[in-house]
C-alpha cells in the first residue's frame, strides 16, 4: 500500500515544495491546514486524490490528532513570524509543535520532520528564537528521533523576503533596512524541501540540522544583489536600531488596540531583536553536506521570479539586447 504523510502547513511558503516532493516520491499526502477551501492549488501535484487539504487547527488536540491516523510520517512546518491573538508564538511554535509530536508518538508514527529555524533557543529573549526552541524540545520530548532542520532566510518565488523589499524598490527611490552588517546565509526553498522529504522517507539519520545555502552576505549586500537582479538604483537607508524600535513599537501597539484586526505585517520589536543577531550556519553544526545536497545560490535563482520588479518587466533584456544592437 502507497505509504502517507501528513504535513501540516503543507500549503505555505515551505509546505507546498515539500508536499510536491512527497507527491513525486510515490506517497499520499494529506495536507493539514486550517483552511482547506484556499488550499486546493496542491491537488494537481499527484494524480487524482494523492493530494489533499484537510481542515485543521494546530491549537487544537482533537483536529491535530485526527490529521495523523494512519500516517507513516509528520512533518511539521506550521510557524510564525508575528504572534498575533491566539496564533501566539507560543500557541504555534511551542504547543502547536509538541501537541504533534505527542499524537504522533501516541500514534506509533516512527517518523517526524519538524521544520525550525537556525537561532532556535529556548532561554532566547527573542519570542521567535524562544518559542521556536522549546517547540524543538517539545518534539524531541516525544519522538527523540526525529529530524530537526534550521534553515536560515528561505527565498524562492513565493519568499517574503526578496519579493517585500523589490517591492519597495520598485515604489520608493529610498529601500530603508535594519541590521544593515547583520549576516544572513539565504537558502533556496526547495533545498529545504528536498531535505525535509529525504528525512521523511527515512534517508536522514535523526538530528538537528542546520540549513544554509551557499553564500553569506550581510543585509546591505542582500540588497545590493537584489537590486541588481532587478536592474534598479536606490539609495539603501540603514535605519539605527532605536529608531526600528519605536516604528516597531507604533506598529505593534495598532495591532494591540485593534485585538489583531490590523496586523502588524511592518515591522515588529521582536524582529528588530532578531535583526541584531547573524543567522548563519553554525560551527560544527550538521549541514547539506551531510544530507548529500548541494543547495542552490541566490545567483542561479533569483532572476527566475525577481524579473517582474525590473523596469520592463519580462522585456528588460529584450531591450538591452536592443541598446547593445543601435551602440
Amino acid at each position: 500500500m502507497t505509504k502517507l504523510v501528513t504535513i501540516y502547513g503543507g500549503s505555505g511558503f515551505v509546505g507546498r515544495y515539500i508536499a510536491r516532493r512527497m507527491a513525486q516520491a510515490g506517497w499520499r499526502v494529506r495536507v493539514a491546514v486550517r483552511r482547506p477551501n484556499e488550499a486546493l492549488f496542491v491537488k494537481p501535484y499527484g494524480a487524482v486524490g494523492q493530494v489533499e487539504p484537510i481542515l485543521c487547527n494546530i491549537r487544537d488536540d482533537a483536529s491535530v490528532h485526527a490529521a495523523l491516523v494512519g500516517a507513516d510520517a509528520v512533518i511539521n512546518c506550521v510557524g510564525v513570524l508575528n504572534g498575533v491573538g491566539k496564533n501566539s508564538f507560543d500557541a504555534v511554535q511551542a504547543s502547536g509543535a509538541e501537541r504533534i509530536a505527542r499524537f504522533a508518538a501516541q500514534e506509533g508514527i516512527a517518523t517526524m520532520v519538524h521544520i525550525s529555524a537556525i537561532g532556535a533557543d529556548a532561554a532566547s529573549e527573542i519570542d521567535y528564537a524562544r518559542t521556536k526552541g522549546a517547540g524543538e524540545a517539545g518534539v524531541l520530548k516525544h519522538m527523540p528521533n526525529a529530524v530537526i532542520l534550521r534553515p536560515s532566510v528561505i527565498f524562492g518565488s513565493e519568499d517574503e523576503f526578496f519579493n517585500r523589499f523589490a517591492g519597495m524598490a520598485k515604489n520608493a527611490p529610498v529601500l530603508p533596512i535594519v541590521g544593515a552588517n547583520t549576516q544572513f546565509q539565504p537558502v533556496f526553498v526547495d533545498d529545504v524541501a528536498q531535505a525535509a522529504a529525504n528525512a521523511a522517507q527515512g534517508q536522514v539519520a535523526a538530528g538537528t540540522y542546520e540549513l544554509g545555502g551557499p553564500d553569506v552576505a550581510s543585509m546591505r549586500d542582500l540588497m545590493v544583489q537584489m537590486l541588481s537582479v532587478i536592474r534598479r538604483k536606490r539609495v539603501i537607508l540603514n535605519l539605527p536600531y532605536f529608531a526600528a524600535n519605536m516604528m516597531a513599537f507604533g506598529f505593534d501597539m495598532v495591532q494591540a488596540i485593534t485585538l489583531g484586526l490590523i496586523e502588524n505585517k511592518v515591522l515588529t520589536r521582536d524582529q528588530v531583536k532578531n535583526l541584531k543577531i547573524d543567522n548563519v550556519v553554525s560551527e560544527g553544526a550538521k549541514t547539506f553536506a551531510d544530507l548529500g545536497i548541494d543547495p542552490a545560490s541566490m545567483a542561479s535563482v533569483l532572476p527566475d521570479y525577481l524579473w517582474c520588479y525590473r523596469p520592463s518587466g519580462q522585456y528588460s533584456a529584450i531591450k538591452e539586447s536592443a541598446k547593445n544592437l543601435r551602440a
